[in-house]
């Protein structure tokens, strides 16, 4: 086994030096993980522990390069620290990838490895399940380390966190709704559905019973029969995004929101579970030109890290549900502060985590 700190890997991909948008992000921490019995090759990002020991989930893929898997872990938890400070956690940002595919390379064995890592770590940083992992994954990393939360409830945990992301989804669309179109909300509105996994069928259901017209996409066919099976009258489109619709909701992997793809947006209004939704943050002015609301995504899906982060505090499922609720009037804030300093409501999402980063670091957190 060996462990490597990032901080001799400057470089164009690495993170000091940096043409992107990263190159000032300061995370705190970067280190490779590797193990060849295993297969194991993981990169855990700590960006910002000022609140608190940093959360975030494990993400397994098969990333065409190490500079690709870096570069989105440190997205990944640099939102994650914007995240919990939105949802006024006691809680920092950091993320983990494991490069390769899961289907193939995904082992106990590999698991508890990379458990066995996460111990070196002293706490620094806590995982939980994301693309590519599951709660079940969690149990066999739990085996050897007690930085993981999310387990199954069998196993002490409060299970998969698919449903408490997809609520937080659901209240904070229904506020911008509610801001865009008054009382009625998404009643009668169309929203298009994009990725409909784990957390995106939970919204479907949710949508539904708002008495909102659904239609999704999702390349994976088991996820539309699935969808079909579960809920009458949702109609399959090739792509929601270019669809005439109100509502576009991304729930699948990030950066589908450019400034091509903005251009052409019949949507008013834009929430969805993806992270990273922007490809980068010209976009957000892009959709304040335009009049569309967009609910930034580090503050929409947080529902999930608010369930899993309820373990540390030992929170019962209605505590966590009643925090997820909330999320609807954190949306309300942000929209309301955006009109009123006509400011992109990204940039003023940006203004209230800012806002509570510099109270911690003064003494003074709310």
């Amino acid at each position: 086994m060996a462990m490597q700190l990032m901080d001799d890997l400057v470089g164009p991909g690495g993170v000091f030096e940096r043409a992107d948008e990263l190159h000032d992000a300061n995370h705190e921490m970067v280190v490779h993980f590797r193990n060849a019995e295993t297969g194991l090759k993981a990169i855990v990002s700590v960006h910002d522990t000022t609140l608190g020991p940093a959360l975030g989930g494990t993400r397994f893929y098969p990333y065409r390069s190490e500079a690709e898997a870096l570069t989105d872990g440190l997205r990944l938890s640099q939102a994650m620290t914007f995240k919990a400070a939105a949802a006024r956690m006691a809680l920092g940002g950091g993320k983990a990838v494991i490069i390769g595919n899961p289907a193939e390379l995904k082992t106990p064995q590999l698991l508890r490895a990379y458990g066995r890592f996460l111990n070196r770590l002293g706490g620094t940083y806590i995982t939980a399940a994301d693309v590519g992992t599951t709660s079940v994954d969690l149990d066999i990393i739990g085996e050897v380390t007690n930085h993981v939360v999310g387990r199954t409830k069998a196993s002490g945990g409060s299970g998969d966190s698919g449903f408490s992301t997809a609520y937080g989804v659901f209240c904070s669309m229904l506020a911008a709704a509610t801001v865009r179109w008054g009382a009625h909300g998404l009643k009668g509105r169309t929203v298009g559905v994009e990725g409909v996994g784990k957390v995106g069928l939970h919204l479907v259901g949710l949508l539904l019973e708002q008495g909102a017209r659904v239609v999704v996409s999702d390349p994976h066919e088991a996820a539309l029969r699935k969808v079909h099976d579960t809920y009458e009258g949702v109609v399959t489109l090739t792509s929601v995004i270019d669809s005439p619709v109100d509502v576009y909701a991304p729930c699948a992997l990030g950066a589908t929101l450019t400034e091509q793809s903005v251009s052409t947006l019949t949507a008013s209004v834009v929430c969805g579970a993806a992270n990273n939704q922007l490809l980068n943050r010209s976009v957000g002015d892009a959709m304040a030109m335009r009049d569309i609301l967009w609910v930034p995504d580090f503050i929409a899906n947080a529902g999930g890290l608010i369930q899993v982060g309820g373990e540390l505090q030992n929170k019962t499922e209605g505590d966590v549900l009643g925090d997820v609720a909330r999320i609807g009037e954190t949306v309300t804030e942000v929209l309301r502060a955006s009109l009123r300093n006509h400011v992109s409501t990204g940039r003023a999402a940006l203004e209230i985590v800012e806002s509570r980063l510099r109270s911690a670091r003064s003494g003074d957190a709310a």
